[in-house]
């Protein structure tokens, strides 16, 4: 299971500019979650997205607050704690990219292939490591291929909710035109470690002076506004709405 964030803004910010000292405690959950973390952007004018991922608990990385001050109007961050049974490298490491396109999860499918069935064969050919993240992401691109960005990206959690046994479906997925995060979780597959924390799988936003920033819970969230479960909030780069519809 994992941690997520991510922000979308107008003007070229960063995740220090926009959450100021509070960021720390966000950053502090990568020690709980210390199997890797991963860094990408993709500005609202570019072609490809960048990444970067290591394998080690974010706080112990010597490149973390370079990474995460990088000027720009769109970027995700992902601390990583491993599904049994899958390896801690690089390459199991989010976020995953493709083209001008970037993606984080957090949670579990059982078992960790069960979507490949569903992945278009110019995908499966990519594939760099062994989890079911990066072939959720892999079967969202499949779906994007036949519907559209925001049509395919439906289609695929309607399934996923309906067909595939998982513990959480909980995403957060960036091109240069849309942020959007799908809350799709079972409450009842809550890990062991975490029990306690009923709010585990919650994701919650806040508007910025001109843009969003989204993000996983167990950290000082505030006056932050909850996404219901069973829900996609979608917010549109190019003229700064924000939506959110049911997932199906």
């Amino acid at each position: 299971m994992c941690r997520l964030m991510g922000f979308a803004s107008k003007n070229s910010s960063s995740f220090p500019k926009i959450l100021g000292d509070n960021l720390d405690n966000f950053l502090e959950l990568s020690l709980q979650h210390p199997d890797g973390w991963g860094y990408s952007h993709i500005d609202s004018t570019s072609q490809s997205a960048s990444k970067f991922r290591e394998p080690i608990p974010a706080l112990k990385s010597n490149h973390l607050r370079e990474q995460i001050q990088t000027d720009t109007d769109g970027a995700l961050l992902h601390f990583r704690w491993a599904s049994k049974g899958l390896d801690i490298k690089e390459s199991n490491t989010h976020p995953f990219t493709y083209n001008d396109i970037t993606f984080i999860h957090n949670g579990s499918f059982a078992p960790f292939d069960v979507l490949e069935p569903y992945i278009a064969d110019k995908y499966k050919k990519l594939f760099e490591g062994e989890t079911d993240s990066e072939r959720y992401f892999y079967y969202l691109l499949t779906e994007i291929d036949k519907h559209g960005f925001l049509a395919g990206i439906k289609s695929a959690l309607t399934f996923i909710k309906a067909e595939i046994s998982h513990s959480s479906a909980n995403m957060m997925m960036m091109n240069p035109h849309y942020f959007v995060t799908a809350c799709r979780y079972n409450q009842d597959r809550i890990p062991a470690a975490f029990a306690g924390d009923q709010d585990y799988y919650e994701l919650k936003y806040k508007k910025t002076t001109d843009g969003i920033v989204v993000a996983s819970s167990g950290w000082d969230q505030g006056d932050w506004t909850l996404i219901p479960n069973d829900s996609l909030l979608v917010f549109d780069r190019n003229d700064q709405s924000l939506s959110s519809e049911q997932i199906r």
